[in-house]
């Protein structure tokens, strides 16, 4: 069993809106203290990474890339975007052509997500500096217009580049199965069931999430991203 540091537990009076370096662990052992189950991730595995990613357009491009495979294709079709462009920005993907799309890996359906995104950021209709002044639902208001980009893709983005800490992603895979296994639940546990035994874990939700993604990932090499 894994010897963890002592942490002081207590919270601050005004509840966190993001988590950072400074908070991660000390919410983390919060709802170690509230909830055995999530206390014997801690105890078994220590403390999961602190998954996040910058606010830029290629964050949220490698989240589309994500959707409905696994990590590793994710990231290769990245890196040759990467390489392609030099720089992974707005203009330099909409100079792409179909072909050279392919080539990077990348489907015909997610050509047209990042495109689509792609212009509304240079249009002006997504802001990302913007976003981060506005509330997780407006967020979502504002994301979920656009093609390709639903509930799943919104709650990572949430998650991992603005750092909200009240997310949790029940379109995901791995955090619904992690959920289910860490539980003992039956697999025909329905959304409904697994979402009200997240609204346990509020207003700290993606902190949990962090927590059995963690659990998963220490015990399957399975890695898949759900589509939206």
């Amino acid at each position: 069993m894994t010897q963890m540091k002592k942490t002081n537990t207590a919270l601050p009076h005004n509840i966190p809106t993001t988590f950072n370096a400074e908070n991660y662990h000390q919410l983390c052992d919060h709802l170690a203290g509230a909830d055995h189950d999530l206390k014997a991730i801690l105890d078994t595995y220590s403390y999961p990474p602190m998954w996040t990613r910058a606010n830029t357009f290629e964050a949220l491009v490698h989240i589309i890339l994500e959707q409905q495979v696994s990590l590793a294709s994710a990231l290769a079709a990245l890196n040759k975007l990467r390489e392609r462009t030099i720089q992974l920005t707005p203009d330099a993907v909409l100079s792409l052509s179909d072909e050279e799309m392919r080539a990077c890996f990348v489907s015909r359906q997610k050509t047209v997500y990042i495109r689509g995104l792609a212009q509304a950021i240079r249009g002006g209709e997504i802001n990302l500096e913007m976003l981060k002044q506005l509330s997780d639902d407006e967020v979502r208001s504002k994301l979920i217009s656009l093609k390709g980009i639903g509930n799943w893709t919104i709650d990572v983005y949430l998650m991992f580049v603005l750092q909200r800490v009240d997310i949790f992603p029940v379109g995901d895979l791995a955090a619904v199965n992690a959920l289910k296994r860490l539980k003992q639940l039956p697999v025909s546990t329905t959304r409904e069931q697994v979402l009200e035994i997240s609204e346990g874990w509020a207003p700290f939700r993606s902190v949990a999430t962090m927590m059995l993604w963690h659990y998963y990932l220490s015990n399957t090499a399975k890695k898949i991203a759900p589509v939206d």
